[in-house]
C-alpha cells in the first residue's frame, strides 16, 4: 500500500512539472505549488449557520430607512435574516390578507389600514383576526417634489402650486389612491387647499378630464368626500401620471419625464430633491390640526372590500407597524421592532428624515408581546 501511494505521489509530481513546463513554452506565468502531502482524506466543511429568515413588508417610503435598519440590526442579531419587500400601502395589506403570505412584520403609510384590513378579517389559519394591536410610530407631511428643469420651477411657491400643476404643458405625478396611502392623501391635500383658500377651483383643473373615470367630488358644509372609481386609468394625453406606489415616481422625476410630484418631506430629502412645502392647513402632518383635516374623506369604491368600507378621513400622517398573528417568526418581528423604536433605531430614522413620535400611539396594548410592553411601559400617550 505504501509502494502505492509513492507511485501516486510521483506520477502527481511529474503531472504537474509537465503542465509547468508546457506552460513557460506558451509564454504564461505559473505559480506552481505542489503539496508535501497528498490527503487521502479530509474533514467536511462546516456547514454555515443556519439563520431565521424575517419578512418585513413596509411601505415604499420607508425603504431607504429600513434598508439601513435592516444592515444594523443584522449586525446586532446575525441569527436573523432580514427580507424586506416595499409596496404601497394598502397593497401591503393586500399581501397578508388577501394573497394569505407568511409575513412576519407589515409597516405601513397609514396605520388606520390595520384595524379597517387586519383587524376587521380573520386569518383561517389562525382562527383570529389577521392583527390585533398595532404601534404608531412616525409621521410625515406631504409636499410636493420637483427638480430644477422643471416647468415653472423658478416661481412656484406654497402659494401658486396648483395654478402651476394645472398647466397643461405641466406633467406631474400621483400614487395610485387604490393602493398607497400618499395618492388618497394627495387627493385630500388638494380639497383641503380649496378649503383654506376659500375657493373650490382646485380641484377640478387637476383631475377633470385625467381619467377615463372621473374622480367624483361632493360637498358640503360639513364634510367634502371624494370618491375613487375601481377602475382608474389615466386617459390619452393626460397631463398627469399615476404609478401604483408613489416611491415609483421618483425615478420620473431624476430623469425629467415628470415635473412634479406628490411625495412625503422624507422622501424628497433622502433622494436630494427639490420641495414646494404646503401649508400646515394641506400638508396632513402637522400637530392641532386634527379637526381642519377630518372635514376630507376620501371613499374607494372597491367591489373586493364588500365586507369593508374602505373610507379614509383626513387625519395626520401616522405610520403604523404590527405582527401579524399567523406570523411564522414572531419573536423575531418583535425583536425587529424593538430595535426600530430603541434608541438605534430611532438614529437611523432621524439620520434619514423620517420622523418617529417620542411617545408611539399604541393601539390593543395588552396584546403587545411582552418585550414591546416592556419596552413601551404601555403607557404611551398621542
Amino acid at each position: 500500500m505504501l509502494c502505492l501511494l509513492l507511485n501516486k505521489m510521483s506520477f502527481f509530481r511529474s503531472f504537474l512539472i509537465g503542465i509547468w513546463i508546457a506552460c513557460l513554452a506558451a509564454g504564461c506565468q505559473v505559480n506552481l505549488s505542489i503539496p508535501a502531502t497528498i490527503p487521502v482524506t479530509g474533514p467536511a466543511a462546516t456547514p454555515p449557520p443556519i439563520r431565521t429568515p424575517l419578512s418585513v413588508f413596509a411601505a415604499g417610503s420607508l425603504i431607504i430607512p429600513f434598508d439601513e435598519l435592516e444592515e444594523a440590526f443584522e449586525a446586532r442579531y446575525p441569527q436573523v435574516d432580514v427580507r424586506a419587500e416595499y409596496h404601497g400601502s394598502i397593497q401591503v395589506m393586500r399581501h397578508v390578507t388577501d394573497l394569505h403570505e407568511p409575513i412576519d412584520v407589515v409597516a405601513t403609510a397609514d396605520a388606520s389600514l390595520i384595524p379597517m384590513l387586519m383587524y376587521a378579517a380573520m386569518d383561517e389559519q389562525t382562527g383570529r383576526p389577521y392583527a390585533d394591536w398595532y404601534i404608531q410610530f412616525a409621521s410625515n407631511r406631504l409636499a410636493l417634489a420637483y427638480h430644477p428643469g422643471s416647468l415653472g420651477a423658478s416661481e412656484i411657491n406654497a402659494e401658486n402650486w396648483p395654478s402651476v400643476l394645472a398647466r397643461p404643458e405641466v406633467k406631474f405625478g400621483l400614487a395610485d389612491p387604490r393602493f398607497d396611502a400618499s395618492g388618497y392623501r394627495a387627493l385630500m391635500a388638494v380639497a383641503l387647499a380649496e378649503e383654506r383658500a376659500g375657493s373650490y377651483t382646485t380641484f377640478g383643473p387637476l383631475f377633470d378630464g385625467q381619467f377615463s373615470s372621473p374622480i367624483a367630488i361632493f360637498r358640503d358644509d360639513l364634510l367634502t368626500t371624494i370618491t375613487v372609481p375601481e377602475i382608474l386609468e389615466t386617459v390619452s394625453g393626460a397631463h398627469l401620471l399615476l404609478r401604483g406606489a408613489s416611491i415609483q415616481l421618483i425615478a420620473l422625476l431624476e430623469s425629467g419625464d415628470l415635473d412634479y410630484a406628490f411625495e412625503y418631506e422624507s422622501v424628497i430629502q433622502q433622494h436630494g430633491l427639490q420641495m414646494v412645502p404646503l401649508p400646515d392647513e394641506v400638508n396632513l402632518g402637522a400637530e392641532g390640526y386634527d379637526e381642519t383635516y377630518r372635514r376630507v374623506q376620501v371613499n374607494l369604491d372597491f367591489q373586493r372590500f364588500a365586507t369593508v368600507k374602505p373610507e379614509f378621513r383626513g387625519e395626520r400622517i401616522g405610520y403604523g407597524i404590527t405582527i401579524p398573528t399567523g406570523a411564522p417568526h414572531p419573536d423575531e418581528a418583535s425583536l425587529f421592532i424593538a430595535y426600530l423604536l430603541g434608541e438605534e433605531g430611532r438614529a437611523i430614522m432621524d439620520s434619514n428624515y423620517q420622523p418617529v413620535f417620542t411617545l408611539p400611539i399604541l393601539d390593543g396594548e395588552d396584546n403587545l408581546p411582552p418585550n414591546l410592553k416592556e419596552l413601551l411601559n404601555t403607557e404611551a400617550t398621542p
